[in-house]
């Protein structure tokens, strides 16, 4: 079994726990397993099933499949990493009719641009 894989996930699961300020014993309670056991899943040592991802994903909030969106893709952002963080952070607040509304807004903005 490739470990990467497995880190990966762990970096997806401490990256998301920490935007929404969780601990690792909080999101364990919200998940029904102990501190200790999400340490080593963020850490990559443990083969996690797909039942305790998907209770791990519903503790977050999340669909499962936010969790295979590997932090290396946010990687690549730099500059404008941490104000789409905060981006995030908001539209995750908002109700599905407003992240709508927002996405039209961003969908507009960036129409305008690319036919400068």
């Amino acid at each position: 079994m490739d470990n990467n894989v497995l880190q990966l996930i762990g970096i997806r699961i401490r990256h998301i726990r920490k935007e929404m300020n969780l601990s690792q014993e909080a999101l364990g309670e919200k998940g029904g397993f102990h501190f200790s056991y999400i340490g080593q899943i963020e850490r990559g040592e443990k083969n996690i099933t797909i039942l305790n991802l998907t209770k791990i994903a519903d503790a977050l909030e999340v669909k499962l499949g936010q969790l295979f969106t590997y932090v290396n893709e946010e990687e690549k952002l730099v500059q404008s990493d941490g104000d789409i963080k905060e981006i995030l952070s908001i539209l995750r607040k908002l109700k599905p009719h407003q992240v709508k509304t927002v996405r039209s807004i961003v969908k507009s903005i960036s129409d305008d641009s690319e036919n400068k």
